[in-house]
């Protein structure tokens, strides 16, 4: 069984950083891809960015290019780095294997406001 656990969020202000993180018990998450995902407020929840196990990323159209993803597999951790923070990124955002869809964890949640 992999259990997910994201980490990182909380209150920013437009203009801030945050760097989520994503760790995971059960999976050696180099060995496979992962992706972050977005859940809006009232919105459904949605693929923004996905690490390979080549490296290479894809992310996707809607996603804010202030955004990156990488990993520390010395750390088995998977990061999301927010920059330039604004407020429609307000959202509860998890990790997952995109391809497998393990169990989800409880998100991390950020709220970006002045």
């Amino acid at each position: 069984q992999v259990n997910l656990v994201e980490s990182g969020g909380g209150l920013a202000q437009p203009g801030g950083s945050l760097r989520l993180s994503c760790t995971a018990s059960g999976a050696i998450l180099h060995n496979y891809a992962m992706g972050w995902y977005q859940q809006a407020p009232g919105k459904q929840c949605k693929l923004l960015v996905t690490i390979y196990t080549d490296g290479t990323t894809n992310y996707a159209d809607s996603a804010p290019g202030r955004f990156t993803i990488s990993r520390d597999t010395a750390k088995n951790t998977v990061y999301l780095q927010m920059n330039n923070l604004e407020p429609e990124d307000t959202a509860v955002y998890y990790c997952n294997n995109p391809h497998l869809w393990w169990s989800w964890g409880r998100g991390t949640q950020v709220a970006v406001s002045s």
